[in-house]
């Protein structure tokens, strides 16, 4: 039995999401999703998704591309995840190296990639040169049988809603996005200046739930927000939860989120999940807060190319 490795085609998606699942069961992957990032992806990313094929089967996949958004040119990631069942079949390695040289000959000079906090997969990555960084957690929260805080009370001046509610406009939610999502912890910290990009690649991403995603106002301004992707069956993940530099210290991200907690129980979904990096206790403690578990922990690895 022999193991390819080649791009990904779009009768691959099914193929692709039951490798992403076994793999990584706590984000969210559908083969919508996965056809949309190809397709909406910036030029400047330079996306390649591959896959690991044995005998007609694909066993391993890859995300690979450039962090345009960094302002340090030449960051490079490389995702490669092989099913749980097919280990040991040289999948990963080919998937690493065929991505290490794409992303060599459009001008990367390091390579950063997600590394589940296991012996073999640590020294899986130590083998090929890789240097562990930062660690960040998944975390889990049964939204069927576990018990959710009560909904809180709305502060006076604070207004809830929801993203949707700012379909005709909604350039309020990327100003706070991309003011967050500076100060997010991260070896390739990015900065989120194309609005159009951000509207492509986020806001009419499949799996984002405008619905479940809640917004705090104050005064009429956008001050928090709690981001919500779904795979419109079972599965919400917070996308991403922050509040603007101004209204910190309020409790409005918690109040976001509980919110859209709430809501995302009463339209049937039975498991949450989220993702934080270790060092960021705040937002680790407000998880704790509502019930989220660690249920698995990454390793950020980096390799330098040059």
């Amino acid at each position: 039995m022999t193991v390819i490795v080649r791009d990904f085609r779009p009768t691959d998606a099914q193929g692709w999401v039951r490798v992403r699942r076994a793999a990584l069961p706590y984000m969210v992957a559908t083969a919508e999703q996965i056809t949309f990032d190809l397709e909406a992806s910036h030029p400047d990313r330079r996306y390649r998704l591959l896959v690991a094929e044995e005998d007609g089967e694909i066993i391993g996949t890859a995300q690979v591309g450039i962090a345009h958004e960094s302002p340090e040119p030449g960051q490079g990631f490389c995702n490669p995840y092989t099913r749980p069942d097919r280990l040991g079949r040289g999948a990963g390695s080919l998937l690493l190296t065929t991505a290490e040289e794409y992303l060599a000959g459009v001008g990367a000079v390091a390579v950063y990639t997600w590394v589940l906090d296991e012996p073999a997969n640590r020294e899986f990555a130590r083998k090929r040169g890789y240097t562990a960084r930062r660690p960040a957690h998944f975390l889990h929260l049964d939204l069927a049988n576990g018990t959710l805080p009560p909904r809180q009370e709305v502060p006076a001046g604070v207004e809830l809603r929801t993203a949707a509610d700012f379909a005709e406009d909604p350039r309020p939610l990327f100003e706070a996005d991309a003011e967050t999502t500076a100060d997010e912890p991260s070896d390739t910290p990015s900065e989120l200046a194309d609005y159009e990009d951000w509207l492509n690649s986020t806001w009419r991403h499949p799996c984002f739930d405008s619905g479940l995603t809640s917004v705090a106002m104050v005064d009429g301004e956008v001050a928090a927000f709690s981001a919500a992707t779904t795979d419109g069956r079972t599965t919400y993940s917070t996308g991403m939860t922050g509040t603007r530099r101004a209204y910190r210290g309020r409790g409005l991200a918690k109040l976001a989120k509980n919110d859209s907690l709430h809501r995302a129980r009463a339209a049937g979904y039975t498991d949450a999940y989220t993702a934080n990096d270790a060092g960021n206790g705040p937002m680790l403690a407000i998880n704790d807060w509502f019930g989220y578990r660690i249920c698995a922990t990454e390793v950020r690895h980096v390799r330098t190319l040059v």
